[in-house]
């Protein structure tokens, strides 16, 4: 082979090699700080965080002893809560979940509170460490009910009044 044959050579496998690990920082940055908003999207607002309009209700008719709300009973963020007539609702880490949980334990995206008629059900995003319903996890959508704990990481929630 030519010289220069092997120096095309070494300088495509060099560049591949950059690739990968240029792929893997940005893999970890998004996982570590959320997805990237761009500037269009973003409020008017500066560095402050931004409030959320709220979304069209897709919760059934209330009924008597229905859940109103996802509650944090145990972990960093205890007695943080979402209402659930703005159901879907997302639990993890990232700048979009309703419930924004600070715990090593927790994906970005980790799970989703959701309806179907007069039932709730919690849904594992396919997150690293998974998504408990009392000691089990969940690899499937699961129905919730009043005072069931949801274990994420090391914090729990639990469907309330």
């Amino acid at each position: 082979m030519s010289e220069l044959t092997l120096f095309l050579i070494r300088l495509a496998y060099l560049a591949i090699l950059w690739i990968f690990v240029l792929s893997a920082i940005s893999v970890i940055r998004s996982d570590m700080f959320g997805a990237r908003v761009p500037e269009g999207a973003r409020g008017s607002e500066g560095g402050g965080r931004r409030t959320k309009k709220p979304k069209p209700a897709k919760a059934p008719a209330k009924r008597r002893g229905s859940p109103t709300h996802v509650l944090v009973v145990e972990g960093g963020n205890a007695g943080e809560r979402a209402e659930l007539d703005q159901a879907p609702i997302l639990i993890g880490r990232g700048t979009d979940a309703a419930i924004r949980l600070d715990d090593d334990y927790v994906s970005t995206r980790h799970a989703r509170i959701a309806s179907s008629g007069d039932q709730w059900f919690v849904e594992d995003l396919g997150s690293t460490n998974g998504t408990y319903v009392g000691t089990a996890r969940i690899t499937q959508p699961t129905t919730l009910t009043l005072g069931t704990q949801v274990r994420i990481g090391k914090t729990i929630l639990e469907l309330r009044k």
